[in-house]
């Protein structure tokens, strides 16, 4: 092996969440509206889809590439559905939630203080993905963590049921 290679490359993390939707180009047009991503590649295939391209979005990049139902690549579109949440700790959720929105995302979990610890909603993206958008306000311990969802559990109610 050639020392002067990374065996991870600058910039990437070990774990890189890689992005299949229908309409990639439009995805990556979104990202950067919502969650003021900064596109880092491209690579259109022979018919204008996107085979892979690549955002940065804060420190952590993310690979995108469209859909190629043909080949066994299905986006959350196709799939009518995910399980899959991917996570954005931010400065300040109430800011970048209210950009979400306004770039067409909708609220799935609203967003509010939660027993954890974070200021913490869900969006779902218009390719199917969802996204939460938390902002750590408080260290707790687990015990402090448990008692906080005990009182939840008691009072009836559940995360996504919290007032924002």
């Amino acid at each position: 092996m050639n020392q002067a290679v990374r065996p991870i490359p600058e910039g990437y993390r070990t774990v890189t969440p890689h992005l299949v939707c229908e309409g990639a180009a439009n995805a990556i047009a979104f990202y950067q509206k919502a969650f003021g991503a900064v596109e880092i590649a491209r690579m259109a295939g022979p018919d204008g889809k996107i085979m892979h391209a690549e955002i940065r979005i804060g420190d952590s990049h993310i690979m995108l590439a469209d859909d190629f139902p043909d080949y066994g690549s299905r986006g959350p579109l196709a799939l009518q559905g995910t399980p899959v949440v991917i996570h954005l700790y931010v400065e300040n959720a109430d800011a970048v939630w209210a950009q979400a929105l306004e770039a067409g995302a909708k609220p799935t979990m609203p967003l509010s203080d939660m027993f954890w610890g974070d200021r913490y909603g869900q969006v779902a993206d218009p390719f199917g993905h969802r996204w939460s958008i938390a902002t750590h306000k408080q260290d707790l311990t687990n015990e402090q963590i448990m008692e906080g969802f005990n009182r939840m559990m008691a009072a009836g109610g559940c995360p996504g049921e919290q007032a924002g």
